[in-house]
């Protein structure tokens, strides 16, 4: 079965941007198989929601960058190969690292992740660049999951 993991912390800033598009995908339905999470800051607790799952989407933010609002689509590899951290200190990083140690095989992953403005503890709410990149964040993951435009 397919998933789409949500990242982040909506009380600290930018790092909401994974619960905001959670938020937006649960207005409409899924297609058939296809399940969304609001995955917080679960961390490693998160790996059972990759449990027998063949193909998954994760959303998260990324560290403040010069584009704030710029989304990027990023594979396994890509968050792997990087040195710098994606998302909470690179808890996504450590995450695909420890599903490539589990014994079944690891899904498919596609990130689609924003590049922050502001990522500061206990101030709710988005940046405007990063609020406005949640509608094409969902827009880009209903074509991949061929669910078509919301």
């Amino acid at each position: 079965m397919p998933h789409i993991v949500c990242f982040g912390n909506p009380l600290h800033g930018d790092d909401g941007f994974g619960a905001a598009v959670y938020t937006r995908l649960s207005e409409t339905p899924l297609p058939d198989g296809w399940r969304a999470f609001d995955a917080g800051t679960s961390g490693l607790n998160a790996l059972m929601l990759f449990r027998d799952c063949g193909e998954a989407i994760i959303v998260d933010s990324l560290a403040p960058g010069a584009e704030p609002g710029r989304l990027r689509e990023l594979t396994a590899g890509d968050v792997l190969a990087e040195a710098a951290p994606v998302g909470h200190g690179g808890g996504v990083g450590y995450l695909l690292q420890a599903l490539q140690a589990m014994p079944e095989p690891p899904p498919r992953v596609r990130i689609v992740a924003v590049e922050s403005a502001d990522v500061s503890a206990f101030r709710p709410g988005l940046s405007s660049p990063v609020a406005a990149a949640v509608a094409p964040a969902v827009a880009l993951i209903r074509s991949y999951i061929g669910a078509g435009d919301d």
